[in-house]
């Protein structure tokens, strides 16, 4: 019976877990595309803000980490594929893999441990020092003034930083391909562009998106969910980071099957 008791409660505190999230992403979507409609106006400077703080400063380390990843799969791929003699897909493989799966997920690892442990952080520590309750003492909304900036932010920065991962991984790919494979830049180039489709790049982007939102919800849920003193707020900005990984992945594995059972 403890057992049961065990699985049924943990059953119980994911779905509560889950639905606090859903909650928290409708409220910050309703105050970025419903309430500027309703006289509640977006917080545009403070979004800026974020956006320069989630992608301008991200870009040096999401172009060092997928250009790495990049010739990583460069040269694994091309381990089987000497076997065949079939160096010229490379390119092929490399660009596929960046574009559909790994540029959006790394990017999204890189965004969660710079920005998704920011936003537990920032708000568990207004939370301690109960900023959340003069916010509220002045009327003002703590999902829309702090959530809903963010929120904006990663919508449209997860995309760029995605696009720029892309980018990065099919170089550290060229690098292998004009050493090692007998390409020339602008072979290895014309190579990925025969590759791709739209579709590869559009579900890459797609799966960014989710996995901004994912991000933002749980960072600022985990932030809003922080109990009394320093060691609450480390404890969230952890908890933070770990469930956001795990959260991305559960989001990345469901995009996936779909696209391909759909045929996207």
């Amino acid at each position: 019976m403890a057992t049961l008791d065990a699985i049924g409660r943990g059953t119980i505190d994911t779905f509560a877990y889950v639905g606090g999230l859903a909650r928290l992403a409708g409220r910050a979507a309703y105050y970025v595309f419903v309430a500027p409609f309703k006289g509640r106006p977006l917080r545009i400077e403070r979004a800026f803000h974020q956006g320069m703080a989630v992608g301008v400063e991200a870009l040096p380390i999401v172009s060092l980490i997928t250009f790495f990843v990049g010739l990583i799969l460069a040269l694994n791929g091309a381990y089987e594929l000497r076997k065949f003699g079939a160096l010229q897909f490379v390119a092929s493989a490399v660009a596929i893999s960046m574009t559909r799966e790994l540029g959006p997920l790394m990017t999204a690892i890189v965004v969660i441990g710079r920005s998704g442990s920011a936003f537990a952080a920032e708000i568990g520590t207004m939370k301690v020092t109960e900023e959340i309750d003069a916010l509220e003492t002045m009327a003002l909304h703590p999902i829309q003034f702090l959530v809903t900036p963010k929120f904006l932010a990663m919508l449209f920065m997860m995309p760029c930083l995605t696009i720029w991962a892309d980018f990065m991984g099919i170089c550290g790919g060229l690098i292998f391909g004009i050493t090692s494979a007998d390409f020339t830049v602008a072979g290895y180039f014309q190579a990925t562009l025969d590759a791709l489709y739209k579709r590869d790049i559009f579900t890459g982007l797609i799966k960014s998106v989710m996995f901004g939102i994912t991000i933002t919800a749980v960072g600022c849920y985990e932030g809003f969910s922080t109990g009394a003193g320093a060691e609450e707020v480390g404890r969230s900005t952890t908890s933070a980071v770990v469930m956001s990984i795990f959260l991305v992945i559960i989001v990345d594995v469901i995009f996936t099957a779909l696209f391909y059972f759909t045929g996207a």
